[in-house]
């Protein structure tokens, strides 16, 4: 009979047993990629970027890293690896898209890997937002980010990576044949039209005075630098700067808040900065108007089918819609006669019709 000294060593032995078990399943199996890249014969099953993307940076192979907010989360991969020559493309997404949390992915990829390609999606709005990384305050997985193995408890010993995570990546890659060129798609489901895009879109109620152009010089500057910085730091990498092409509505809803001016005098602005470097090639589609009038091409004011990310890459590949030292005032020119037509033409349309819906004014 053992003896209740006994009788607790064996218990405690049971547990540590146990714990050593779960912890060797999710480092084995590794769901967010934290250890290691995925197991021979296993396809990478790529869902959840808070949690996964740091690790594949660090872990995975790839010649091209396609950077981004969620506007970019809907590229196929395989689109860029057919058109570019690159043998693996990997996505480095941030659904804020802030340039100092995106510039952050970058010097992860860029620790212990070389790749030929960055393929960069700008989001207005990341130029003068905040040039400090967000991860830390917004709640991100730290763990998952830093080197620090002693706070790795947190995903070793957690019932919803054992229980859940694993499982699923399992069921993924082996019996349901997941393509991980479509790594953190969100398209399934959505419901991109006229009336969806509308009914999501908050139209301010007021006409904001327009701000000057430099309203937010102090932060432009800073996120100027810190892509500047990319380029110099990696002049091997060819960077494909892209302006995607947000919906007319995202300009509208800039006229009313008093921002359009400001926000095309800071994409202008970076764009001649990044324009001074032999690495850099520079894409701007936000001027299209065939694509950006056409309301069933979105879900939201910024939001497009993947449709449209395909043609955008198509169009890099090609050449086309490259902004160069020659044409960049033009360019910037059209769009500020493009807000004006967006505001005295376009809209005209759905007021008429009442067809927006009015934010709350205070």
């Amino acid at each position: 009979m053992n003896t209740p000294k006994q009788f607790i060593i064996k218990i405690l032995a049971s547990i540590l047993a146990l714990l050593v078990i779960c912890a060797l399943v999710v480092v084995i199996f590794d769901p967010f990629y934290h250890y290691h890249g995925p197991l021979p014969g296993m396809t990478p099953v790529l869902t959840e970027k808070e949690y996964q993307c740091v690790g594949t940076l660090r872990n995975f192979e790839y010649q091209g890293l396609i950077v981004g907010s969620s506007v970019a989360e809907n590229n196929n991969n395989s689109w860029y690896e057919q058109d570019f020559g690159c043998d693996t493309v990997l996505k480095a997404i941030r659904s804020y898209g802030a340039t100092a949390d995106l510039c952050y992915l970058l010097d992860v990829a860029f620790e212990e890997h070389s790749p030929e390609y960055v393929f960069y999606s700008i989001d207005t709005t990341s130029l003068s937002a905040s040039p400090e990384p967000t991860y830390a305050t917004t709640g991100s997985p730290l763990y998952l980010y830093d080197k620090n193995p002693f706070n790795d408890y947190t995903y070793l010993w957690n019932k919803d990576v054992l229980f859940k995570k694993v499982p699923y990546m399992i069921v993924q890659s082996v019996f349901a044949d997941y393509d991980d060129n479509l790594s953190y798609n969100w398209e399934e489901g959505k419901v991109f039209s006229e009336a969806a895009m509308l009914s999501h879109y908050a139209r301010p109620s007021t006409i904001t005075p327009m701000k000057k152009e430099d309203e937010y010089a102090d932060n432009l500057a800073a996120n100027i630098k810190l892509l500047t910085d990319q380029v110099e730091n990696h002049p091997d990498t060819n960077f494909k700067f892209f302006f995607p092409a947000y919906s007319m509505l995202f300009w509208d809803s800039a006229y009313r808040g008093g921002d359009s001016d400001a926000y095309l005098y800071n994409e202008k602005t970076a764009i001649e900065a990044l324009l001074e470097y032999d690495n850099v090639e520079i894409y701007y589609f936000k001027n299209n108007e065939e694509i950006t009038t056409n309301l069933d091409n979105y879900m939201d004011t910024l939001h497009f089918t993947s449709d449209i990310n395909h043609y955008m890459e198509q169009q890099m590949a090609a050449g086309e819609d490259r902004v160069t030292k020659d044409n960049v005032d033009e360019i910037f020119k059209s769009m500020h006669d493009y807000v004006d037509k967006i505001e005295n033409e376009y809209v005209k349309y759905y007021e008429d019709n009442d067809m927006f819906v009015y934010d709350v004014a205070f």
